[in-house]
């Protein structure tokens, strides 16, 4: 188990937590399990609080001084806080305007295929609204064509029909009932119950007159007038046929083909909207890109300031690592491509390592060692000083003294030694004069038997830091004048 420094901040816990408790559990069977202040972590739990706890430099970790990205990383960091908060806000600003952008490409794509639909809505709309179909209107012609089709059955019909009850010749029903209503009259003096059944006698002659007359009537509109001119036939059967058109075209019913109609508006206002969404988008695309420009200008004028102090550091910690005649300019370059999520320059770092040799990239001039010198003057730069570390990470430096011997190696040794003030260092190194600089001293040994690699851990101290320092020096275990060297060196730390 393990109380870990405060302030450290990880999603896995709540923000009032005092102390933050890494431990381990075995269970019977070999499994283990972390927790973090009792509750199970999860490999990612770890992995962020190990970016916290520890940051790691690999013997080849020098060589990302070479890409330009790494290099702006650098830079950026140098800065400080206000200078790396204002390069989130320009990633921040570049992802809005790439995002609208791309919102604005395909409002654009769409544009043709938008208005060809809307052309097609457009037509069929009018179509409908010219029409304006009802069903009540369509029931009505559909009675109205079944009797214009049968027109001479239907004349023939009201023509017996009025000719047997009132003949244009006189007769008919009143006249053949004239007789009888008079006997029933006459009849109805003797008994008064029959007066009314005369009345209804008379009337029926009566009836029979107005209803030959109606009929008459109505043969006479189906001749001409509202219910039977020439054409009207053929103007009921063609508002039919448009009506059928149109069901055929947009389901099958006048009730879906006001359906239709009222889709086709809706879609063409939604439509006609999408003009207004573009234009919309287009302005805000616009305000993004000032927006970016603006604080990538603020960003650039920042690194402008940054780079010309990091190479002045840089040189100056440079000068103590052995390379008292070596140049090191910051240069800004602005990206060919425009403003990107880092800003609208990209850095070169030149190094100019022997007087009178022409300096240039870091990448094509510098050695591996050069490199690795080259680093940790830059972590000086960040970290020196005695300054505390703004995470209280503990550094791991692997071999970073790669590539480096003699007095190059004490003055490495002794920037490591300035470094590990105000925090913890741990460094792996196969150099004595590295080593001998150290506090405290650990032995690594990797042994094989049995198929297996075991790898322990030990502490150092007197004798023992002695007799490790003389291997490192290549010598024999009993080699005085290495024992000797050893002990010079560790009395010169």
């Amino acid at each position: 188990m393990f109380a870990l420094p405060q302030g450290l901040k990880l999603d896995a816990l709540p923000e009032d937590a005092e102390e933050l408790v890494l431990s381990r559990r075995v269970w019977a069977d070999g499994r283990t399990r972390a927790y973090l202040n009792n509750r199970s972590a999860t490999v990612a739990d770890l992995r962020e609080l190990g970016a916290q706890l520890l940051h790691f430099y690999g013997q080849h970790e020098h060589r990302k001084l070479t890409l330009s990205g790494a290099q702006l990383d650098v830079l950026d960091s140098y800065g400080g806080a206000e200078h790396m908060s204002l390069r989130q806000r320009v990633r921040a600003a570049y992802e809005r305007v790439r995002g609208l952008d791309q919102q604005v490409a395909e409002l654009r794509a769409l544009a043709g295929a938008r208005d060809r639909e809307l052309d097609l809505i457009t037509f069929e709309l009018q179509e409908i609204e010219a029409a304006d179909p009802s069903e009540r209107e369509e029931a009505e012609l559909t009675a109205e064509r079944d009797r214009l089709r049968h027109l001479d059955a239907l004349k023939a019909a009201v023509a017996g029909a009025a000719e047997a009850l009132a003949p244009e010749a006189g007769g008919g029903v009143r006249e053949l009932l004239a007789g009888p209503v008079q006997g029933l009259e006459a009849a109805s003096e003797l008994d008064r119950t029959l007066a009314p059944l005369a009345e209804r006698l008379r009337s029926l002659g009566y009836e029979a007159d107005d209803l030959g007359a109606e009929l008459r009537r109505y043969a006479l509109e189906l001749d001409g007038g509202d219910g039977g001119g020439p054409g009207r036939l053929d103007e009921v059967e063609e508002r039919l046929e448009l009506f059928a058109r149109l069901k055929r075209k947009h389901g099958g019913s006048i009730a879906e083909v006001l359906k239709h109609a009222a889709r086709c508006a809706a879609r063409r206002e939604e439509l006609e909207q999408a003009d207004v969404a573009l234009e919309r988008r287009e302005r805000e695309l616009a305000s993004g890109r000032e927006d970016l420009n603006r604080l990538a200008a603020g960003l650039s004028e920042r690194r402008g300031a940054a780079a010309p102090a990091l190479g002045k550091a840089v040189r100056g910690r440079l000068s103590e690592l052995a390379m008292p005649d070596a140049t090191f300019d910051v240069l800004l370059m602005p990206r060919e491509d425009g403003c990107g999520p880092r800003g609208a320059e990209t850095v070169e770092f030149e190094i100019a390592v022997n007087p009178g040799v022409p300096g240039g990239p870091l990448r094509e001039i510098a050695s591996g060692g050069e490199l690795s010198r080259v680093m940790l003057a830059m972590l000086s730069v960040a970290h020196g000083d005695g300054k505390r570390a703004p995470d209280n990470a503990l550094l791991v430096f692997d071999e970073v003294d790669a590539g480096i011997g003699g007095h190059t190696a004490r003055a490495v040794g002794e920037h490591l030694r300035a470094l590990a003030l105000g925090r913890q260092i741990l460094c792996i190194t196969h150099l004595p004069q590295v080593a001998s600089l150290a506090d405290r001293h650990f032995k690594i040994e990797k042994q094989s038997a049995g198929g297996s690699a075991t790898t322990t851990v030990s502490e150092l101290s007197g004798d023992g830091v002695v007799s490790e320092l003389v291997r490192m020096l290549g010598a024999s275990e009993g080699d005085r004048a290495a024992s000797q060297h050893a002990r010079q060196l560790l009395r010169a730390a």
